[in-house]
């Protein structure tokens, strides 16, 4: 039995497939595991918490984990060794999430095309049918991360506290989330996973997107995430490299995507919400 995990900083998504590529168990879902942000004991916790995943553990052969976090040598390393904890009888292969957007949104194995992740974080990497070439290294929530939904939540809570939402806007969104001062300052600041936190408040744009003023900020977020990662590719770009989404953030933002796709003049490919249904698929055939 192979397991294959989409793993954001949110949630995971687990989905095991037997020998004749047939899915084994209904999908399993647990907290993000990402282990760039997520402490090794909370890691533990969610892994072991999980009477699913461990009720398939000793039969698991294969684990091929794609996730958030996962990009730098550490942080893959101690959750690699996490793993093997758990599934004993299991080799097991940690990789960036990014592969996991391209393996799902690219049309053949040798695809050349570049693949933006929209989704609690945000990436974009060039992949030229073999190889991953990614030319900004990311530095996290704080300081990149355009247009993802921790962007998106820090916009709206700053824009409630300088009183820049409409007023309706403005109640409805303190009617979905808890406003007050504290509890915000305690989840970012206290809290191990503030960008989940953040982006928890994304959806309500979605809900709200008749709202011009919305609409202005998921746009003004596409923007600045096309000239500071999509461009980086402009040599592939000319060359007509389609450029493919992935995630929850870039799934229900396929309108303004396309807005800005056409005044930056790139090619909008395939859109994927949850990655792991194209991860399937991709393991299937290569069994």
């Amino acid at each position: 039995m192979i397991l294959i995990t989409d793993g954001g900083s949110t949630k995971c998504d687990w989905i095991a497939i037997d020998s004749n590529g047939k899915q084994a168990v209904d999908k399993i879902r647990t907290k993000g595991l990402n282990p760039a942000i997520v402490a090794e004991k909370k890691l533990n916790k969610t892994i072991r918490k999980s009477k699913e995943l461990m009720a398939i553990a000793s039969d698991v052969t294969h684990i091929y984990f794609y996730g958030a976090g996962c990009g730098t040598e550490k942080p893959t390393l101690l959750l690699k060794s996490i793993l093997e904890s758990y599934f004993v009888n299991a080799t097991v292969e940690v990789r960036e999430d990014t592969y996991a957007a391209v393996r799902a949104c690219i049309n053949s194995n040798d695809e050349a095309a570049v693949v933006c992740i929209l989704g609690t974080g945000s990436n974009c990497s060039y992949y030229d049918g073999k190889d991953l070439h990614q030319r900004v290294n990311s530095l996290g929530f704080i300081l990149m991360d355009d247009a993802s939904g921790n962007y998106f939540g820090k916009q709206l809570i700053r824009d409630y506290y300088f009183k820049k939402m409409p007023d309706t806007i403005s109640v409805a969104f303190a009617h979905k989330h808890n406003l007050d001062a504290d509890f915000i300052k305690y989840n970012l600041y206290k809290q191990t996973n503030p960008s989940a936190y953040l982006a928890d408040h994304a959806e309500f744009m979605f809900i709200n997107k008749d709202s011009e003023y919305i609409s202005n900020i998921i746009t003004k977020g596409i923007r600045l995430f096309a000239e500071n990662m999509i461009l980086q590719y402009k040599e592939e770009l000319k060359a007509g490299a389609p450029v493919h989404f992935a995630g929850s953030i870039a799934f229900f933002g396929q309108q303004e995507i396309k807005q800005v796709a056409k005044e930056y003049g790139f090619k909008v490919g395939n859109f994927v919400r949850r990655p792991i249904e194209g991860l399937v698929d991709y393991h299937v055939k290569n069994l």
